[in-house]
């Protein structure tokens, strides 16, 4: 294909000239429990006084950031309304166990350690995001989000927040 193989010598030319191209990081790790969903929301949200495991974080500039998909209180709260119908269910299903072998839950949920939700991240280095506009970076995050919706096939029902921290080195 004509196209290919131009973007391809485009691209080695470019790169041999000296040019630095940017990398995109797209990361994503799962959470097996309800109290390291708790903590990575306390992150997220900035609800912390202090970030020593992360010096990067500049607290000075955490009203920069922007969130793409809101939060309204802690992860855990909102992990409970979306996931009702499944506590429910879970509940209805406790009135027959036998009584040693009941569990609430929460319990149920992390002593299972399976996956309770995703975190999922997208970055790049600084040269990307250096003399970009805020809304040139809204886009860019904007179509980070399509991908999570169009080809990771999460519906939005499914986001429990997104954010972009303006408040990082990158």
């Amino acid at each position: 294909n004509f196209k290919e193989i131009f973007e391809k010598v485009s691209l080695f030319a470019y790169l041999k000239r000296g040019n630095y191209m940017s990398y995109a990081i797209f990361r994503s790790q799962p959470i097996n429990t309800l109290q390291d969903l708790s903590q990575i929301g306390s992150h997220n949200k900035r609800d912390k006084d202090a970030y020593k495991s992360n010096p990067d974080i500049k607290l000075d500039r955490i009203k920069d950031n922007i969130e793409l998909v809101r939060c309204e209180g802690k992860y855990v709260k909102k992990f409970y309304e979306m996931t009702k119908d499944y506590k429910k269910e879970h509940e209805e299903r406790q009135k027959v166990v036998r009584e040693d072998r009941k569990k609430s839950y929460y319990k149920m949920l992390n002593d299972a350690r399976n996956v309770v939700a995703d975190e999922l991240l997208f970055t790049s280095d600084s040269s990307f995001f250096k003399d970009k506009s805020r809304e040139e970076i809204l886009r860019w995050a904007n179509t980070c989000m399509e991908f999570v919706y169009n080809d990771l096939g999460y519906t939005k029902e499914q986001v429990l927040h997104s954010a972009i921290h303006m408040d990082e080195k990158t």
